[in-house]
């Protein structure tokens, strides 16, 4: 039986159109990028003696490539995080502004920082909402709490629009959380009380 010739190259082709086929498991789309890019850098490899400037030139394509690389990852984990950023700022327990303060307290105790941060902000959406300087909304994002507690108490809105970023940091792992920023978002609580007091003796 006459035996058949086959290259590296075109036994590869082949496996790869079996493998194809409807009767295959596909592989997950992170891993058809990383045999891509694993395919891609063979390539290049082989062809290094070819292209103009040889090695130099591959270690160019291949530095060029890891940036794509990397910026493609960087971007795809801001865009998780941007749409994380719409969700609501109130947990499914509704607190009292005192309640949220007290639980913001006890965590900062206990070097929790993340939940302490939570708790202070939400201390200082629910003292705007219980003193009727904004209307209840428990869908409302911190974002939201900024610009709308900003619009209505201008003199506030750039600290406001501070804890708003600090809570979304930490809240979506992007920062770690820290006595400072929790010590930020405390101080706005604590001025907030104080002008929301004043605005009632008006």
């Amino acid at each position: 039986m006459p035996t058949v010739d086959i290259d590296r190259e075109a036994a590869r082709e082949a496996a790869e159109r079996e493998l194809a086929k409807p009767m295959y498991p596909r592989p997950s789309p992170k891993q058809q990028f990383l045999d891509f890019i694993e395919t891609l850098v063979r390539r290049l490899v082989l062809k290094g003696a070819e292209l103009p400037g040889g090695w130099f030139t591959i270690s160019v394509l291949l530095i060029v490539l890891a940036a794509a690389v990397v910026a493609a990852v960087h971007v795809s984990r801001r865009m998780l995080h941007d749409g994380h950023r719409g969700d609501p700022l109130y947990g499914a327990t509704q607190l009292s502004a005192a309640e949220h303060r007290a639980a913001a307290q006890q965590y900062a105790a206990s070097g929790d920082w993340v939940e302490a941060i939570r708790h202070r902000l939400r201390a200082v959406a629910r003292a705007l909402e219980e003193n009727g300087v904004l209307r209840p909304a428990t869908g409302r994002t911190a974002t939201e709490l900024a610009r709308e507690a900003g619009a209505v108490l201008p003199a506030l809105a750039g600290e406001l629009y501070r804890a708003a970023e600090t809570f979304n940091d930490v809240n979506y792992g992007e920062l770690p959380a820290t006595p400072e920023g929790y010590r930020s978002v405390t101080e706005l609580d604590e001025r907030v009380q104080a002008t929301t007091q004043a605005r009632q003796y008006r």
